[in-house]
């Protein structure tokens, strides 16, 4: 448990290197740890989320509920990256996805008072969070313009480039389901690529 908080903080010193070790402990004194098992709920849909999720090892697939009882995969969530519903963290808002381990995963929790105290009281904390915000942001972003504005082959490339460790590690239903494509077409994109 306390590799996953070093793994996290380490991730806070990527992000952020001019941050002081002071500002760390005092970070590091709120968080704990999660050991989830596959299938296991992170978050559900229509709950409010208290605390921020950094996955330290595993996967965790965010989705919801369409009107006709589909589930939509919306993301995944692997090593260090985290764990929320953004848009509804720290309003007290309930989250309108649920967030599912799709494999065994190491969760490094940090709360909402406690980070929000950080953020408080240290400046670089402040400043790490407005950047993985941002970068939340952007990615969000990115994902809504392939759907407006590429076709399936390219949203099909574009998540091979940008997540080649994932490609073994997903379903092939959920990959189709976070693509917007139907397996057989997502079959003949495949096999197309393979004969080029």
């Amino acid at each position: 448990m306390q590799q996953a908080i070093e793994v996290y903080l380490q991730s806070v010193k990527q992000i952020c290197p001019d941050v002081s070790q002071e500002a760390l402990d005092f970070l590091k004194s709120g968080l704990s740890v999660s050991e989830l098992p596959n299938k296991h709920f992170y978050i559900q849909a229509g709950e409010i989320q208290k605390q921020l999720g950094y996955v330290a090892k595993g996967l965790i697939r965010a989705f919801y509920i369409d009107d006709k009882g589909n589930d939509v995969t919306v993301n995944f969530i692997k090593e260090q990256d985290f764990a929320s519903h953004y848009t509804v963290f720290g309003k007290e808002k309930p989250s309108k996805f649920f967030f599912q381990c799709i494999e065994n995963t190491t969760i490094v929790n940090i709360p909402k008072e406690h980070l929000e105290k950080a953020c408080a009281t240290y400046p670089q904390i402040e400043h790490y969070a407005r950047l993985v915000i941002e970068e939340a942001h952007a990615e969000l972003l990115e994902r809504m313009q392939g759907f407006l504005f590429d076709n399936a082959e390219t949203r099909y490339l574009t998540f091979v480039r940008d997540n080649a460790d994932l490609f073994r590690r997903v379903p092939m239903s959920q990959l189709c389901s976070y693509l917007g494509i139907e397996r057989q077409h997502l079959t003949r994109i495949r096999k197309k690529l393979l004969q080029q």
